[in-house]
């Protein structure tokens, strides 16, 4: 009959906040291996556990022929177990979610020609086979790691092809800058493309100054492109001025007509005609009174002038100047946001946002109401 223990290897469960020493034992008096008799285990396993800072223990036992190493992980229930023969050992792990790290050692008086590391659940687990007569090939394989495993190439072969496509080269980037202040901004009176006409405050070619400066400091603006209004087109020309650059008109980008609206405000409109406001508020298809444009009509033409601009700036980065509705229609579209969403917008004068649109057809939106250049 062999003796009790040839040899007790000690295990250490190292936490967070510092190791606690687990003794891993391999009681095997009177065991049989191979039929004969043999040392009651010739060589005790080792269980490593890199486990919880908490103590929990971790304990091996079997007999020599047909080892079992049973590892009980933390208090919480979870379980990392691995048993099998010796010469044809197998780690079976559903190991700690906390993601601490759990060896098991499976050394063998008839090594394992095959030592084989399964990951439980994201965590490492390695199973290494030293033993008398050592395993011929142990592969080891760490869980999580970057290794020629089948967990490894699965991970890599569900990869989201959003995430990971060809190279469609440069974005055309759109930055929209809302023109500054007129003396109807503070008011808050409908100004369209039907009234007035107005022009920059002192406030708002203030305003304007501002963003030329945060602009020419950033560096990427290639292009300016600006409604034909003229408080639009005095904001293009001092941004413009300050990056050295020409201004192009574009119609598209003009404002939404608000027909009777223009130069009233909110209340005012709902006191001279609430019905057809409500119909406005309710629908994207209504037009205000006097025959003004509808949401869903300017939302038409955004679509179009967008189009146009990205196909002739493709991969550029263009300064567009424009309007409230022109802006919240572009984020809208790129969002796929429904026409209500337009009520839900902030947007204040002479704010930047941002949106860049791909080869794809898809877009981005990256920035919306950009005031701190103002502050």
């Amino acid at each position: 009959m062999a003796r009790a223990q040839a040899d007790v290897r000690t295990a250490k469960a190292g936490s967070a906040a510092g190791g606690h020493a687990v003794t891993a034992d391999a009681p095997a008096a009177g065991a049989v291996a191979g039929g004969g008799a043999a040392k009651a285990d010739a060589d005790a396993r080792a269980v490593k556990a890199e486990g919880p800072a908490d103590g929990r223990a971790v304990k091996a036992e079997g007999p020599a022929d047909a080892r079992a190493v049973k590892a009980e992980g933390p208090a919480d229930g979870r379980a990392v177990k691995a048993a099998g023969p010796a010469d044809a050992r197998a780690v079976k792990a559903e190991g700690p979610a906390d993601g601490r790290a759990v060896m098991a050692d499976a050394p063998a008086a008839e090594a394992a020609s095959d030592a084989r590391a399964v990951k439980a659940d994201g965590r490492a687990v390695m199973a290494d086979a030293p033993a008398a007569e050592a395993a011929s090939d142990a592969r080891v394989a760490k869980a999580g790691a970057p290794a020629e495993n089948a967990g490894s190439r699965a991970a890599k072969a569900v990869a989201t092809p959003g995430w990971a496509p060809a190279d469609m080269g440069a974005p055309a980037t759109f930055v929209l800058l809302r023109h500054g202040e007129t003396p109807l901004t503070p008011q808050k009176r409908f100004s369209g493309s039907g009234g007035t006409d107005p022009s920059l405050s002192g406030t708002g070619r203030e305003q304007a100054e501002r963003a030329a400066a945060m602009l020419a400091g950033r560096g990427t603006i290639q292009a300016v492109v600006s409604s034909p209004l003229a408080r639009t087109r005095e904001t293009a020309g001092i941004v413009a001025a300050r990056l050295g650059l020409d201004v192009g008109i574009d119609d598209g980008l003009r404002e939404t007509d608000f027909g009777a609206w223009e130069g009233l405000t909110f209340a005012e409109v709902r006191e001279r005609h609430p019905d057809d406001l409500n119909a406005w508020l309710a629908s994207p298809d209504a037009e205000p009174t006097g025959g003004g444009e509808s949401f869903a009509a300017t939302a038409t033409r955004l679509a179009a002038t967008r189009d146009r601009l990205v196909a002739a700036h493709a991969g550029r980065t263009v300064l567009l100047v424009t309007h409230v509705t022109p802006i919240k229609t572009l984020v809208r579209l790129a969002l796929g946001a429904p026409p209500e969403s337009l009520f839900r917008m902030e947007l204040s004068a002479a704010s930047l946002s941002v949106v860049a649109y791909y080869a794809d057809g898809n877009a981005s939106v990256r920035l919306l109401n950009d005031t701190s250049h103002l502050r």
